[in-house]
Order: C-alpha cells, then sequence, then structure tokens
C-alpha cells in the first residue's frame, strides 16, 4: 500500500482575535504607506497572540492528518472574514519604495493589448468580467472578493524591509511544528511570486520587466529565509496562469507565453542557489467565485510552469472549471525529481466533497505520475473563501480521501 502525502494550498481561517488585531495592523500600514507617522501599539500583545495563533493551528493540521502543514498565513494579515488578497496584499507592508496610489485598481483606465505587445489592463477591464457584467455588479451574487485595502504603487527603488515579519513567520511555524511533533523540516511557507508582486502600478521603472526583476531581487531575501531555516517555501504565483484573463483582446497563446516567460526567468532567479526540494509553487486562475470562462487551458503553458526550480507544483484541479486537465498528464512527463500537488478539493464551493470523489481523483493523478509523486491539496486556500466549518471539513475529506486512494496502490 502507497501512502498518499496531503498538504494544503497556504491560506486557513483565522481566528475572531486574530482578525480583529489584524484591523489594527492594517490600518497602521495604510497610514505609512499614506507618509504618517506610526507607532506599533500592542506589539508584544500581537506576537503573543499571532504565536499561539499558529501552534494551535499546526496542531489542528496534526490531528486532521496534513502530511505537510504550514502557518495558514497567519502572519499574511488578513482583515476580514472573506478577503481573497491577503496573499498578495502582505507584501506592502514588507517593501519599501511604496506609497499609496490614488487610482484604484477596479477603477484604472482599461488598456488595450496588440499582436506582439501583450499588457495587462485595469482589473475592473478582465474579459470574464465584461461576458458577465450582471452577476459581477450585483453584490448578492456570490462574486464578491470582500474588502481589499487601498493599493500601492512603486515611486522609488523598492527594497525588502520585511525581515523582522519573516523572522516571526518562521519561528511561530517551528514552533508549532515541535510542539504538534512534526519534523523540523516538514512544514512550509507562502511567499510572493516576482509576476504577481508586480502588478501594482509602477511610476519609478522604466518597463514592466525592469519592475519585475527589481522584485525577483526584493522577493529572494524573503525565498532565502525561509529556505535557510530549513523550511519550504511556497512560492504563489497565480499570475503565470490568471492574467490570461486580465488581457485584452484575448492574446495569441503564443504572445502569452512569450509574456509569462519574463515572469518564469525572473522568479528562477530570485530561486537561483535554492535546493528545488525546498520549493514549491502554487499557481491558479484567480480564486473569486465567478463564471471563469475566459481562463487560460493549462496545457498551454504547463511545459513552462515545469522548467521552473522548484520540485513541488500546486495547481487547481477540483476547480469545475479545470478538473478535466488531468489528462493533460497523459502526454507531460513529469521530470525527474519533481511532484505534482494538485487541488482536490475546492474552495470555490460550499459543497463539501465525498472521500470517495477526492480518491477518485487522486487516483488518476497517481496512476499517471506514480502514487509517490502526488501530494493531495486544496485547489487554492480556504482561508478568506469559505466558512471556518467548511474548510474544517473539506480538509476531513481530503485526508480522508487519500487514505482511500492510498489503499488503492
Amino acid at each position: 500500500m502507497a501512502t498518499i502525502r496531503t498538504s494544503h494550498a497556504g491560506s486557513l481561517p483565522r481566528t475572531p482575535e486574530l482578525i480583529a488585531a489584524n484591523k489594527v495592523k492594517q490600518t497602521q500600514n495604510t497610514a505609512r504607506l499614506a507618509g504618517e507617522e506610526v507607532s506599533d501599539e500592542q506589539t508584544q500583545e500581537f506576537d503573543e497572540l499571532l504565536a499561539a495563533s499558529v501552534t494551535d493551528l499546526v496542531k489542528r493540521q496534526k490531528d486532521l492528518g496534513i502530511s505537510i502543514p504550514n502557518d495558514g498565513e497567519y502572519g499574511h494579515s488578513m482583515a476580514a472574514d472573506f478577503d481573497y488578497g491577503a496573499w498578495w496584499h502582505y507584501s506592502f507592508a514588507r517593501t519599501g519604495g511604496l506609497e499609496l496610489d490614488d487610482v484604484d485598481k477596479w477603477d484604472a483606465p482599461a488598456v488595450r493589448s496588440e499582436p506582439g505587445n501583450t499588457v495587462l489592463t485595469s482589473f475592473g477591464d478582465r474579459r470574464d468580467r465584461n461576458l458577465f457584467p450582471g452577476v459581477y455588479g450585483d453584490a448578492n451574487a456570490g462574486t464578491d472578493t470582500g474588502d481589499q485595502p487601498q493599493f500601492p504603487k512603486a515611486t522609488s527603488a523598492i527594497s525588502y524591509v520585511g525581515q523582522a515579519q519573516v523572522a516571526s513567520d518562521i519561528a511561530n511555524l517551528k514552533s508549532g511544528l515541535a510542539a504538534a511533533g512534526y519534523g523540523e523540516r516538514d512544514g512550509y511557507i507562502n511567499a510572493l511570486s516576482p509576476g504577481s508582486a508586480s502588478r501594482i502600478a509602477n511610476e519609478y521603472y522604466t518597463t514592466d520587466e525592469e519592475f519585475i526583476w527589481a522584485w525577483a531581487d526584493v522577493l529572494r531575501e524573503e525565498y532565502l529565509a525561509i529556505t535557510k531555516a530549513g523550511l519550504t517555501v511556497q512560492i504563489d504565483d497565480p499570475s503565470l496562469a490568471e492574467n490570461f484573463d486580465q488581457i485584452n483582446p484575448e492574446p495569441s497563446f503564443a504572445d502569452y507565453r512569450s509574456f509569462i516567460q519574463v515572469r518564469i526567468d525572473a522568479l528562477n532567479h530570485a530561486l537561483r542557489g535554492i535546493d528545488p526540494a525546498q520549493v514549491r509553487v502554487h499557481t491558479c486562475w484567480g480564486s473569486w467565485h465567478g463564471p471563469h470562462v475566459t481562463d487560460l487551458p493549462f496545457k498551454e503553458i504547463v511545459d513552462q510552469v515545469l522548467t521552473l526550480n522548484a520540485a513541488g507544483i500546486t495547481f487547481e484541479a477540483a476547480n469545475v472549471r479545470h478538473e478535466h486537465e488531468w489528462r493533460i498528464w497523459e502526454d507531460t512527463k513529469l521530470p525527474a525529481g519533481k511532484y505534482i500537488i494538485p487541488g482536490v478539493v475546492s474552495h470555490s464551493t460550499n459543497v463539501v466533497e465525498h472521500p470517495e470523489l477526492v480518491a477518485d481523483r487522486i487516483e488518476r493523478f497517481a496512476k499517471l505520475v506514480g502514487p509517490d509523486n502526488v501530494v493531495a491539496s486544496t485547489d487554492c486556500g480556504l482561508g478568506g473563501r469559505v466558512h471556518p466549518e467548511i474548510a474544517v471539513a473539506k480538509l476531513q475529506s481530503l485526508t480522508a480521501g487519500a487514505q482511500i486512494a492510498s489503499k488503492r496502490f
């Protein structure tokens, strides 16, 4: 019998106490970006709350049967129960050279691409939104992405200033791993990719490509801190697939591949010298609850994704728009030393997957790449996207399904 390992994509529901404390932190960070002098009141109290919350969360993951846990991204401030952007927004407080942008990301002017000149349009001009304006314009339609902080823009050379925060993330996770009985190298910490980070406004760098490479140098510091501590870093890069919807009109696949190759090269540059066995990369099509009919077929970029200097590749596979794509592994050879982390439960529905369905999904992948090369996971983070009770139930189904699938090999 094989043993199918389990993990998840990163974000897990925060406690009410942590949500309340994060609201204060978010207000302070917004004030800093606006140029105001802000004192960090209650810092020790917050640090103690965060550490205790992570320790408790890691223990709960152990009890649920999760093989490869994390800190739930608790160090990435989420100030509301439903928040789809904490995976990205956390970087604002860890980066120098930023100021508040007076242009709302959703109200920014639309930008049109041309063949050979692929650029991102505004968030509000995404093609899926244009196809379903009534759905996305209806507050009761279930597509709302929660309250978002005011976005920053780069106004001078960017730099990494998050040393204290990432040190806290590392210390809290390592303490939690030890307390729960995990090995000291069993856990992972999420970090942002250069491609995703570079989607804020840029008023300093000459070109978008220069901006992306600057982010690679900034974020490398976070990757190094995590991996030097003996942990695995998960690079969150939804932009590899998600950006396709934010290019208007729809680009050719060839143009899009060229567009993301710069981002792949920059990420590999940031990962240089880091053991790929300590790296996993997550890509997806955006975690909002929408139609997603403009999503990019994964087969168009999977070969590029596999060139990343990461042993683990995590992607959506339970999402009903992408579940059929397990078949690409019939024709795509998994390179030696790599493994896949497919989502087998979804963040995009409140329906809790039956363990037998989860097992079937795992089995499909395991038959194609081998059970030792599969880690069963969630499509995206559950925190901020589903109710905490549903998140627990989905993780229970995930681990139960993995146990069933393990007996089939």
